[in-house]
């Protein structure tokens, strides 16, 4: 059995970690993306405008689905 086969098998625990950690602390995961995004927006001078709100959009959507679900990050 090579490496990549080996990690095949570990993508399911992975993901299911991952989702856990959503479902406990989506809200938190919510806000860090927001003060990132704020953060860099600041930084660059009001460079991002709604790219980066679109971006931040995608990442939260993304993750509130890992779990099947549209429901752990607002």
């Amino acid at each position: 059995m090579g490496f990549l086969d080996k990690l095949k098998g570990k993508s399911g625990d992975i993901k299911e970690k991952a989702a856990d950690a959503v479902d406990k602390h989506g809200d938190k995961i919510g806000d860090g993306l927001d003060k990132t995004k704020d953060f860099v927006d600041d930084k660059t001078g009001g460079k991002l405008g709604s790219k980066g709100d679109a971006a931040v959009d995608k990442a939260k959507d993304a993750l509130d689905k890992l779990d099947g679900k549209n429901d752990d990050i607002r």
